[in-house]
């Protein structure tokens, strides 16, 4: 479990079950993600990623928020097939918590995680070259245009943009913001 001024980062709870089915049934939270995820789907990603997070310190962790315990999404680091050998910083708001900070908030605490507790190299961030919204919360963290391409996910090719950062970037990008 991690915490940041307005959040705890932590494993899934049974009651994260519904509304996290809820946000992954959003069209418009998942337009750059695939699609609408079943029930069934979201209690075995949840699953799965409790258990990455016991074993490997890293995951894609629920989001609440401190001062009312709601739920607001995911957060985390991720190993992810088209880059094995990077970990992949990523986020999941439910719609109605856009636009506050959440998602840098959460990210940034991952990245300082990434970077002195599991001492990365280099972090990574992924979207689809139209995701706007996610690229302006790549750059809000410092993170670097590393390049374009094509990825394939289930089968599906589409058209990505990637940032990276590296743990020096990271640690002069944090020396700006004292």
């Amino acid at each position: 479990m991690r915490t940041t001024e307005r959040l705890v980062l932590r494993p899934f709870r049974d009651t994260d079950l519904e509304p996290w089915a809820a946000l992954n049934a959003d069209p418009q939270v998942t337009q750059f993600l695939g699609g609408p995820l079943s029930r069934a789907e979201c209690d075995r990603d949840a699953a799965g990623i409790n258990e990455v997070y016991a074993s490997h310190g890293y995951g894609f962790l629920a989001v609440e928020r401190r001062t009312d315990g709601a739920f607001l999404g995911a957060c985390g680091l991720s190993k992810e097939q088209w880059y094995p050998d990077d970990l992949e910083i990523g986020w999941r708001l439910a719609r109605e918590f856009w636009g506050h900070g959440y998602a840098t908030e959460a990210a940034a605490s991952w990245i300082e995680h990434g970077f002195t507790t599991l001492g990365l190299p280099r972090i990574i961030a992924v979207t689809d070259t139209p995701n706007v919204r996610s690229i302006a919360v790549m750059r809000r963290l410092g993170m670097s245009f590393d390049h374009e391409t094509v990825l394939e996910e289930d089968g599906v090719p589409f058209d990505a943009t990637i940032y990276s950062l590296t743990a020096e970037a990271w640690t002069a990008w944090k020396a700006t913001r004292r």
